[in-house]
């Protein structure tokens, strides 16, 4: 049983993030379709800003008129909200209107506002939920959370998304092109690599076929998010015996020994001893977090997700791109892959000390400062060309992403065992993170263009 309910608790988080994480691994597919081109991700970034209004009604109604939402409810309202938009998606992500003179693509971005605002809504109640459960089932859940990038990343490299090579493209008298040698892109890098060249000709980059079409993969991400529905279903319909949090068990102490038998309660001194004991113990353990302390654990929280869901996204493809295609889809992947391991990890090497999550959080920020620093020196980063500088960043990005994804689940473990009030407002901090990180690199990465893109096929750093 207990086996049965770590599977359900897993694929629950998966569908916090899986829909708008699968439409940033599609984007290499749907901006060759789509009349934004490159344009589309600052769209879908600001779309999903946008959507914090979810969060942001939910929270303050939370703290304005607490009980006035059914949290289960919503819950299950935004689970079918998020698996109809898919659906949707999959047979309308192509369809165009004219709008100011120009074809866009709304029905795309209308139902990405959805899957945005199921996504970003569930910070502030799927967290929240999980306090009903024993308090070792929310790092299972923080694994399924990071699943729910890993999976589509797979499903994405299944289909051949963003696999791109390198062609020889030579122009004719009549401004035709004709492609005259292929490579892959990322053959074209590192120390000894071929290099193909014809007179009068240069490399473009071109993206590959996918191997299955941008309807079914939309339809995949539909079924996750069905998963996801039918597993918090049966998740709701069993009961948990134990409270959710140390304040609930305060208070259900404080009840049974307001309605214990005179004769009871002077049973004897050792009977006295053992709930005293027991009280202080729990009172204890509540009152752990002092008010610095616990805005300190929020401010951990809000600037992890700020790096992670906002600001270092932003440049990854700045500072793997000049490495090569391989750099990127190894970076990509295998962060991915970093997240979930780094959360199961904690079932077995838990630490809640917050000096230890502190120097952790440091050592993690270097690794996004390599990162970051990366991506301003591109399209020539250190050791460009260099198998050295290939390893050196993918190494980067699965460290960071390890070591934040670890800090986040423990500030969830120690948040979820103060109250269920503590998990919605961590749920707000994560979103306002999220915000900030977004809103803070969007002008620098969209209007300043502060990072060039490096285009593999013609790049030359010799200089």
């Amino acid at each position: 049983m207990a086996l049965l309910t770590h599977l359900l608790v897993s694929v629950f988080g998966v569908g916090s993030w899986v829909a708008i994480n699968g439409l940033w691994v599609e984007l290499p597919l749907l901006v060759t379709e789509l009349p934004e081109g490159w344009n589309l991700p600052s769209y879908i970034t600001v779309v999903i800003q946008l959507a914090n209004i979810g969060p942001l009604v939910v929270t303050l109604l939370h703290r304005f008129r607490p009980g006035c939402l059914s949290e289960v409810s919503i819950i299950f309202a935004i689970l079918l909200v998020g698996t109809a938009a898919c659906i949707l998606l999959a047979f309308l992500w192509n369809v165009t209107s004219r709008v100011l003179g120009g074809h866009h693509s709304l029905a795309f971005i209308l139902l990405t506002f959805f899957l945005a605002l199921v996504d970003c809504t569930s910070s502030v109640t799927f967290l929240p939920f999980m306090s009903r459960l024993p308090a070792h089932y929310l790092t299972t859940y923080f694994t399924g959370e990071g699943l729910s990038g890993l999976l589509p990343a797979l499903v994405a490299l299944a289909q051949g998304a963003g696999i791109s090579t390198c062609v020889n493209v030579s122009e004719s008298s009549d401004a035709t092109r004709s492609p005259v040698t292929t490579q892959e892109t990322h053959n074209t890098q590192g120390l000894g690599s071929p290099s193909v060249w014809t007179p009068g000709g240069h490399l473009e980059s071109q993206y590959l076929p996918a191997r299955f079409s941008t309807l079914v993969f939309f339809l995949l991400l539909a079924a996750m998010m069905a998963c996801c529905l039918a597993a918090f279903f049966f998740l709701e319909r069993q009961h948990w015996a134990q409270p959710g949090s140390i304040e609930d068990l305060l208070q259900s102490q404080v009840t049974l020994n307001s309605i214990r038998p005179r004769e009871e309660k002077s049973a004897g001194p050792l009977g006295m001893a053992d709930s005293s004991q027991s009280k202080a113990c729990l009172e204890e353990k509540a009152a752990a977090l002092h008010p610095a302390q616990l805005a300190f654990v929020y401010v951990l929280v809000a600037f992890a997700n700020a790096l992670t869901n906002g600001v270092l996204p932003s440049v990854q493809t700045y500072s793997c791109l000049p490495y090569g295609s391989l750099a990127y889809h190894l970076s990509a992947t295998l962060s991915a892959m970093a997240n979930p391991l780094a959360c199961f990890l904690s079932v077995f090497l838990p630490n809640r000390s917050l000096p230890f999550l502190g120097v952790l959080m440091v050592l993690g920020t270097g690794f996004g400062a390599y990162n970051m620093a990366m991506a301003v020196m591109s399209p020539c980063p250190l050791l460009q060309g260099h198998w050295g500088g290939e390893v050196l960043i993918v190494a980067s990005w699965v460290l960071f992403t390890a070591c934040l994804s670890y800090i986040k689940v423990m500030l969830g473990v120690i948040l979820r065992d103060r109250s269920h009030s503590a998990l919605v407002w961590c749920g707000a901090a994560v979103q306002a993170g999220s915000l900030l990180g977004a809103v803070l690199m969007f002008p620098l990465v969209n209007v300043l263009r502060l990072f060039s893109s490096a285009d593999s096929c013609n790049l030359d750093c010799s200089a």
